[in-house]
């Protein structure tokens, strides 16, 4: 559906050239949820402005259903910009309208009958879930019903794709789960491609089914999110799926391994069989788990024994058993 397609974006600025995104090459099929991550700088924004060229590449392709939206004219563009729709971390509402006729103004900048606006909008605003705060304005609404109305809003042009540009950053964590669900909802029940921009691998966790690692303008890592989960092999991708912490800083020089559990192998007793098959005691530093599309994944960091007898029955038994595993360095 989406193909970017070795996409370049250089910045000029008064220190030199500024290389936002490179060379990027990436593939997103109709029905995804395709989360797009790295932290502050990696060019994420960039590169989701580059999709409906709201920022025009340095070079590269932007394919959309086969069409390079690079060689549209201005009236093509304009076009298929209403099959891409886009929310904001900051809303971007109207203030001095009303729910309803923050819904209704992309379809009044589109010609459509007034009284089409108003019962498409009331439609809109049900499925989000504000059916009773249609009358009310911006400054009335909370922060978790100000990004439903801009959903809303984003929908009123029946797009194909929506793209999602840190959208849940302003939000607390228990509005974030409401708003995540709510773009399920709608890519599951309306077919609408989602592109989820983030810098927490919680928001990923939660809805996505694929997942893009951006570091530096780069993509460093690209796949299914149980996978990237699993076996992440670039380093942000480990520090965004396992934070380093300072307790285990403090343990700096001892041997740890992440151990990742998914499916049949969480259910299992995996460190108490550790201890008792392999005589050797562990230390939990720390231990997570994950709903990932619909299946619990899980991690626990281990800190191992220095006797290397012990070191290596564990390592046998993990390896036995087809436990997946990584030693971690603190460095």
């Amino acid at each position: 559906m989406i193909e970017l397609v070795n996409l370049t974006k250089h910045f000029e600025s008064t220190s030199g050239v500024v290389e936002a995104v490179n060379n990027v090459s990436l593939k997103i099929e109709k029905g995804d949820i395709f989360g797009i991550i790295g932290l502050s700088g990696a060019g994420k924004s960039t590169l989701v402005r580059c999709i409906n060229l709201l920022e025009r590449p340095t070079s590269g392709q932007v394919l959309f259903d086969g069409v390079d939206l690079c060689t549209q004219s201005p009236a093509e563009l304009r076009q298929t910009r209403r099959k891409i729709s886009m929310i904001f971390q900051s809303f971007n509402l109207l203030m001095q309208r009303t729910a309803l006729k923050n819904v209704c103004y992309p379809m009044e900048i589109s010609g459509v009958p007034r009284a089409k606006q108003i019962e498409k909008a009331k439609q809109l605003l049900e499925i989000v879930g504000l059916s009773d705060r249609m009358n009310s304005y911006p400054a009335q609404l909370s922060g978790g019903q100000k990004q439903r109305v801009a959903i809303a809003r984003a929908l009123a042009t029946d797009p194909e794709v929506l793209l999602c540009d840190e959208a849940t950053s302003a939000l607390d964590p228990n509005t974030t789960r409401a708003i995540l669900a709510l773009l399920k909802e709608i890519n599951e029940t309306l077919g609408v491609t989602i592109i989820v921009i983030t810098h927490e691998m919680k928001v990923v966790e939660q809805i996505c089914n694929k997942v893009a690692v951006l570091d530096h303008g780069n993509v460093v890592e690209n796949g299914f999110v149980k996978d990237v989960f699993l076996s992440p092999k670039s380093e942000i991708a480990r520090e965004l799926i396992l934070p380093k912490s300072e307790a285990v800083h403090d343990f700096k020089g001892k041997r740890m391994i992440r151990l990742v559990f998914d499916g049949q192998s969480s259910l299992e007793p995996v460190v108490a069989n550790i201890c008792l098959e392999c005589r050797a005691a562990v230390n939990i530093m720390g231990a997570d788990t994950k709903n990932i599309g619909g299946k619990a994944f899980g991690q626990i960091l281990l800190m191992l024994p220095e006797d290397e007898a012990a070191l290596s029955r564990i390592f046998n038994y993990l390896d036995t058993h087809e436990l997946k595993y990584e030693e971690v360095s603190e460095e």
